[in-house]
């Protein structure tokens, strides 16, 4: 297995998944997925210290989520072998542009720019699985300025981490260093320049970071 204290250096590629929470499906009043939808981030995106520099125009959202770290190639990978491929974890916020989002979706374009831009995937250290015995009791947290916006438990994931690595490795090789951002509770919204973000998963890591906007 490869130093995955490096993942955010050495990794090659980033995935997310959308609308991944029960209490934030609720909360947008809208169907559960039948399938997982999934997009890409840029390894350049990654940042592990240093202000996140939201680009010129850009409206853009924090989202804490949890980061699965693979440890081993992963290729059409059963549900009931696929938490043998977990690394780790870590804290992962996924900024996301949501004017850039809407621009995209009213043209049935991809999302990329929004989510990929540089800085946009700020990361905790990574967090070894032996340091996880139950990956679906992990509370995330994330406030702006010090006031809580999310706070919810990794149990309220509607598909788990092993449906994820399992639907993901039937299409797209998993590779270690690789990094599935599973999905973000409710509660995010927008942050502007000089905000500081914190959060991170409860007795396990912290994160930080302060937001600037390009002039």
């Amino acid at each position: 297995m490869s130093n995955l204290n490096l993942f955010a250096t050495n990794g090659k590629k980033i995935l997310g998944v959308t609308s991944n929470y029960k209490s934030l499906i609720k909360v947008l009043k809208i169907d559960p997925p039948k399938t997982l939808d999934v997009f890409m981030k840029p390894s350049t995106s990654y940042i592990t210290e240093g202000p996140i520099v939201i680009p010129k125009g850009f409206s853009v959202n924090q989202e804490i989520e949890l980061g699965v770290v693979i440890g081993k190639k992963a290729k059409k990978v059963c549900e009931q072998e696929a938490m043998d491929y977990i690394g780790g974890y870590c804290a992962g916020l996924d900024m996301t542009a949501v004017n850039k989002i809407t621009e995209a979706r009213s043209k049935g374009g991809p999302w990329t720019i929004a989510k990929g831009f540089d800085t946009a995937t700020p990361v905790s250290k990574f967090i070894p699985k032996t340091s996880v015995p139950d990956p679906y009791k992990l509370q995330l947290w994330c406030s702006v300025n010090g006031k809580l916006r999310q706070d919810a438990c990794t149990s309220d994931l509607l598909f788990n981490l092993a449906h994820i690595i399992s639907f993901i490795s039937s299409y797209i090789t998993l590779e270690p260093n690789d990094m599935i951002l599973t999905g973000a509770p409710p509660n995010f919204g927008p942050v502007k320049d000089k905000d500081v973000i914190t959060g991170g998963i409860r007795d396990l890591v912290d994160i930080k970071f302060e937001v600037i906007e390009e002039k």
